[in-house]
């Protein structure tokens, strides 16, 4: 398949269920350093996501509270990371998922990322074959070079 769909199917399903049914849809169910854990990221990166527009969690006083569309969307930028993608990229991405123009877009960048990884994947088997030659040589020419008392033991 060679086209994405838009952001929001980037989630897996457990991380699209909602563990909180009947309430609202952004009810603060998170710290950030229950999120922190959750999805193995820094605090600190939480607040770079917040302080760049990817989230925005509600306070209460000094202290964040992420509801279910924080979750959710962390785990899109957190997926979207995954496969190559920049912040920048990610912020246009999730900006309006319902624009028809940012689904073009989010599909062309996929496509712009599948061409990358196959190249990148095309290098990575070109070096394993190089290097499984060179083994196979230097592993050739090290049973020749045995001394004739190490290969009678």
């Amino acid at each position: 398949m060679n086209t994405c769909d838009p952001p929001q199917y980037f989630l897996n399903a457990d991380e699209t269920s909602d563990d909180h049914s009947g309430s609202a849809e952004n009810e603060p169910i998170y710290t950030i350093g229950d999120l922190a854990t959750k999805f193995a990221i820094s605090r600190r990166a939480l607040r770079f996501y917040e302080s760049r527009g990817l989230l925005s969690p509600g306070r209460d006083g000094r202290r964040r509270l992420y509801g279910r569309k924080d979750v959710d969307r962390l785990a899109v930028i957190h997926k979207a990371k995954k496969l190559g993608f920049t912040l920048a990229e990610i912020r246009q991405m999730i900006a309006d998922e319902a624009s028809q123009q940012t689904l073009k877009l989010s599909r062309e960048k996929c496509l712009e990322r599948i061409a990358l990884f196959e190249r990148k994947r095309a290098e990575v088997e070109d070096a394993l074959a190089e290097l499984r030659s060179i083994y196979t040589s230097r592993s050739a020419r090290m049973v020749q070079d045995k001394p004739a008392d190490e290969t009678k033991a």
